[in-house]
């Protein structure tokens, strides 16, 4: 068992070899500074991830689920999907007045790819969406600039729409466009609210998208052989496997389906979207990985042969060391010590160079992509403590040969090394 003054005095000759040979301390460190590297990046990325995920859950909302003719998942056969008979507003409508355990049950109606003017200028590929008022309600019709259209605005049909986060942003840059009347297939429009900011990684088209009331779609755009979303708000995720069976059942009835016949529409909420992203998280963890274990593995072979001549040159300083009473042990830490310094080197400068690169990557990425907002501007600490463990862990992995080899020399041998 080492005595706390012999610890003090290893630390003390393992810091004095690497500050004596900075240089090939610093090669030595290289592979290590590569593969901490990987470690924090990937992990960075995944936190980042996992915040976007969580962000999307929160946009969708935990409580809600979506009637759709369409799969979110992707999973299904495009050719079925399509050959689905549409979801209409008068099913939506029967949904609403037989659907008991949910808070809200309101259409969603879209028109992909619509073009709205203000003044001179046009924007394009704007999603128009047909709503109720009860939509306001809802995760996606939260508003932080001005209200959602009323009931009585529903009601009349009138001319008043809310815009996206994304919209807003690109004809109003300075927030002003409350009261403004922009033009939707020829027609004005006052706008009334803005929707708050939704798009993230994994959804990225909700800001690009402008809310009228129902009947106002209608006059607009027809409703002929148009199918639309239902959007159910449970009320609490506790009540959302209570609102998805009633749901499923009193669509079936709605649609005329026989008790042997499968679904002819799908239920999408968010863990739609999990299978894709357990998927990226593979896809990151086995690139990461793979990358990672092939730097350490260089650092490792790198730190090796620099320990091995570190013994080869201080042999005879090892003989005199045991010829004085040195105990094998001591012997064997120091040479640990010092390969797990060198790999902890290596890791801090990873931690300096992640550090500002996640920082400008994280600040100025957003600008041109906003999407990315979901990535972090700094490094958690979990992942410090996680990259320093490793490293310490290779160094001692890397020391361990040499180490051996230097505890095991017999001193008599060592006093006459050349």
């Amino acid at each position: 068992m080492l005595k706390i003054p012999e610890i003090f005095e290893i630390i003390k000759e393992a810091t004095r070899s690497i500050l004596a040979n900075k240089l090939r301390s610093i090669l030595a460190s290289l592979g290590v500074v590569i593969g901490v590297s990987f470690v924090i990046l990937m992990g960075w990325f995944l936190s980042g991830l996992d915040r976007a995920v969580e962000e999307t859950f929160n946009l969708i909302g935990v409580d809600m689920i979506y009637v759709d003719q369409w799969d979110w998942s992707g999973g299904k056969n495009w050719k079925l999907l399509a050959a689905r008979k549409p979801i209409t507003l008068n099913q939506a409508d029967e949904l609403s007045k037989v659907l008991e355990s949910a808070e809200i049950v309101v259409p969603v109606a879209r028109k992909w790819n619509s073009t709205i003017v203000f003044k001179n200028d046009k924007l394009s590929g704007i999603s128009v969406i047909g709503t109720k008022s009860e939509y306001g309600q809802t995760p996606g019709g939260t508003v932080i600039n001005g209200r959602f259209f009323s009931v009585f605005e529903e009601s009349q049909s009138s001319n008043v729409v809310v815009l996206g986060y994304g919209v807003n942003k690109t004809l109003f840059p300075k927030n002003d466009g409350i009261g403004q009347v922009i033009k939707i297939n020829g027609k004005k429009f006052k706008i009334i609210g803005v929707v708050k900011k939704q798009s993230t990684i994994l959804i990225d088209f909700l800001d690009n998208q402008i809310y009228i009331p129902i009947n106002s779609f209608v006059g607009l755009f027809g409703n002929f052989r148009r199918s639309v979303s239902i959007a159910v708000k449970a009320g609490s995720e506790s009540n959302l496997d209570l609102a998805r069976a009633e749901t499923i059942g009193a669509m079936r009835m709605i649609r005329n389906l026989k008790p042997w016949q499968e679904d002819d529409f799908s239920i999408n909420e968010t863990k739609a979207f999990e299978k894709s992203v357990e998927s990226l998280r593979l896809y990151v963890w086995g690139i990461g990985i793979g990358l990672t274990v092939l730097s350490f593995v260089v650092g490792l072979i790198g730190i090796m042969n620099i320990m091995f001549v570190s013994v080869v040159e201080r042999t005879k300083e090892i003989g005199i060391r045991k010829a004085l009473g040195a105990k094998r042990l001591i012997i064997l830490a120091q040479f640990l010590a010092e390969s797990s310094f060198l790999c902890l080197i290596g890791a801090i400068f990873s931690f300096l160079f992640c550090s500002v690169l996640i920082y400008f990557v994280a600040t100025f990425l957003p600008t041109i992509f906003p999407s990315t907002e979901f990535l972090l501007p700094y490094l958690p600490m979990r992942l410090i403590i996680i990259a320093s463990i490793v490293s310490i862990f290779v160094g001692i992995l890397a020391g361990l040969l040499p180490a051996l080899r230097a505890s095991k020399l017999d001193p008599v041998e060592s006093l006459r090394f050349e």
